[in-house]
């Protein structure tokens, strides 16, 4: 069974942020991206500490298990700091869960976000302690130079503010190899929601990247999916057909029947996804037939990204041709 929610302190402009590593390791980012990242979050007046280990670095891009473990424990042991960001993304955060001291965590809740990888330690933390954990920008994100103010903005409705809030979608979005030339950005006109399944539905909110959420199931880190929304995303590494099977592997969950609704993420163009391919996958599952299931969003591998607030609750409407997607706990 899920815990009862912890709401972690909202973090203000004054308030520490402690970096970390639990996924790749800070020895990836170029000088100039740590300096763009850190000048970025102090203009918003934030003060900067990072994680004895953060710049560690082995054959995996990593560091070892206790070095991450202990850099998680201390961020939230420590008093002066009221939030924490990952680094980046990756493969491995999973390999840290049956370390992680969760009693600590639920006596001592605080902020943590971060995304892709990240979806495997921010789920596994809001099961095990009842704690909201958010799905958003990482450090690296905030060394952005251009598309990153509805990031920031949605950041800060989840992190920064307590009211319930509508995600409304983003005027453009990119899928441009943002850190490797800052100034040369493609930026798309955002067609909006695609509304693959029309309905309703409002519950506690669960998911991230597929195939980090796919690595819980049949662990003690999965949710409970009963009354839930799932958030949804894929990148590049993927195609449709592999989206389908990951898709299909949490249908096959004992209690799938209790998901009030799907809400997925934007595609990278390296997928090859499209409406009409998306709506063949979803059309084919007499499970999610009364559904609502709205994709095309702004979070995931592409910019700009909202903050999803993993044990959040999350209210759906999606009806004759309108998407209303309310975050009312946060």
């Amino acid at each position: 069974m899920n815990k009862n929610t912890i709401i972690p302190k909202k973090l203000i402009n004054i308030g520490e942020i402690r970096v970390i590593a639990p996924v790749r390791s800070m020895g990836l980012l170029s000088d100039e991206s740590k300096q763009l990242a850190t000048e970025s979050l102090k203009k918003k007046g934030f003060r900067l500490s990072f994680g004895q280990h953060v710049d560690e670095i082995d054959e995996f891009l990593s560091s070892s298990v206790e070095s991450r473990v202990s850099d998680l424990h201390d961020a939230f042991l420590d008093k002066e700091v009221d939030a924490i960001l990952t680094v980046i993304g990756g493969y491995n955060s999973n390999q840290i869960l049956d370390y992680i001291d969760y009693d600590m965590i639920e006596k001592n809740p605080k902020i943590i976000c971060g995304f892709s990888d990240v979806t495997a330690l921010a789920n596994a933390i809001t099961v095990k302690t009842g704690m909201v954990t958010y799905i958003g920008p990482h450090f690296s994100s905030w060394g952005m130079k251009k598309g990153f103010e509805y990031s920031a903005e949605h950041f800060v409705k989840s992190c920064l503010e307590s009211e319930s809030f509508e995600i409304l979608p983003s005027s453009e979005w990119s899928d441009d190899p943002w850190y490797i030339d800052q100034e040369n950005r493609d930026f798309i006109k955002n067609d909006g929601p695609w509304i693959v399944n029309e309905g309703s539905g409002s519950g506690k909110i669960y998911g991230g990247h597929v195939r980090c959420f796919n690595a819980l199931q049949g662990t003690e880190y999965f949710p409970d999916l009963t009354d839930s929304v799932l958030f949804l995303e894929e990148d590049a590494e993927i195609n449709p057909q592999l989206f389908d099977r990951q898709l299909q592997s949490i249908i096959h969950q004992k209690d799938f029947s209790g998901v009030r609704a799907i809400l997925i993420g934007r595609f990278q163009k390296g997928t090859n996804m499209t409406l009409d391919l998306l709506t063949k996958i979803i059309k084919t599952k007499k499970e999610l037939e009364y559904i609502p299931v709205v994709a095309n969003l702004d979070f995931g591998h592409t910019t700009p990204m909202f903050t999803i607030p993993i044990g959040g609750i999350a209210e759906v409407s999606a009806e004759n041709n309108k998407c209303v997607i309310k975050i009312i706990e946060h």
